[in-house]
């Protein structure tokens, strides 16, 4: 059992070196059982670290995509901040829109030529089941035979316009109007702003993970109600402090959880922006209790 950022983890790991390309390429092999008759492999060049390390980035490879879908839901970092455009980089490469009409031409010809093969398919098979032998076949699908090589002609000839054509080309070389896109300036900042909020996020929740079995399963749910929920807050000049006191949570246990990462807070001796009040958190639990 290790621990790896806030998280104990567990696997049972087979690690053993590995040769490829005739034994003249050294890798290192870190195999995962995952369930009695499942096993999952995992090749590297990483021989710094542990196999526990490489199991861990390995299985924990979505954290990326899962990232992104919890800034959509959560923090709207798709959400449109203003209307203003902006001149388009003309040096910039874009797909070649020549290119993708030409794609989608090919496309309609290969399903075309896919129904006349199915077509073709199924006449041979009717012949064979008919007569033991294909002979006399050819002679009565002539019309069938004369459409699937039409059809593999127009594919082949698609297929060498679209190879002549660039898959990119730059904005400049473009026809039509100018290409304009939305401004990025407002668009940067904010998204700059959600994820610092998220990463706050994130370090709260390693500050309750100790003290809250479920985590990993609820605990930025934990967190965003917390964040949300109603507070006292008081200005103690005497003592240079200015408290911040949540009201409970929908249960105690819950409330516990949050009170022990006030304390850790608390122990960081944390200033009010622009002044000298040092801030102080607790949950009111004895109202819950």
């Amino acid at each position: 059992m290790r621990k790896i950022e806030g998280r104990k983890i567990s696997y049972e790991l087979n690690d053993k070196p590995i040769r490829l390309l005739g034994r003249k390429l050294r890798l290192r092999q870190v195999t995962r059982l995952r369930e009695e008759d499942h096993q999952t492999a995992v090749v590297t060049s990483r021989w710094d670290l542990s196999a526990v390390e490489v199991a861990y980035r390995m299985f924990e490879r979505w954290r990326q995509e899962n990232f992104f879908k919890y800034q959509r839901e959560e923090y709207a970092i798709d959400a449109l901040v203003d209307y203003g455009t902006e001149a388009e980089d003309a040096d910039r490469l874009v797909p070649n829109p020549e290119r993708r009409k030409v794609e989608k031409e090919l496309a309609r010809a290969q399903k075309q030529q896919r129904e006349v093969e199915s077509q073709y398919g199924k006449a041979a098979q009717q012949h064979l089941e008919d007569r033991p032998a294909m002979r006399g076949f050819k002679i009565s699908q002539l019309e069938l035979g004369r459409q699937l090589r039409q059809a593999c002609r127009r594919v082949e000839a698609i297929e060498t316009r679209r190879d002549r054509l660039p898959k990119q080309v730059m904005v400049k070389e473009l026809t039509g109007e100018p290409l304009v896109r939305l401004s990025c300036e407002r668009k940067h900042l904010t998204n700059c702003i959600k994820m610092v909020a998220y990463q706050a996020e994130s370090d709260l929740l390693a500050l309750v993970r100790p003290h809250y079995a479920r985590a990993d399963q609820e605990g930025r749910t934990l967190i965003g109600t917390a964040l949300q929920a109603a507070a006292d807050v008081e200005v103690n000049q005497k003592k240079k402090e200015l408290r911040v006191t949540l009201l409970p949570l929908s249960s105690l246990h819950r409330s516990e959880a949050i009170a022990t990462m006030c304390k850790e807070l608390d122990r960081m001796k944390v200033c009010f922006p622009g002044s000298d009040l040092r801030m102080r958190f607790g949950v009111a639990l004895e109202v819950q209790k």
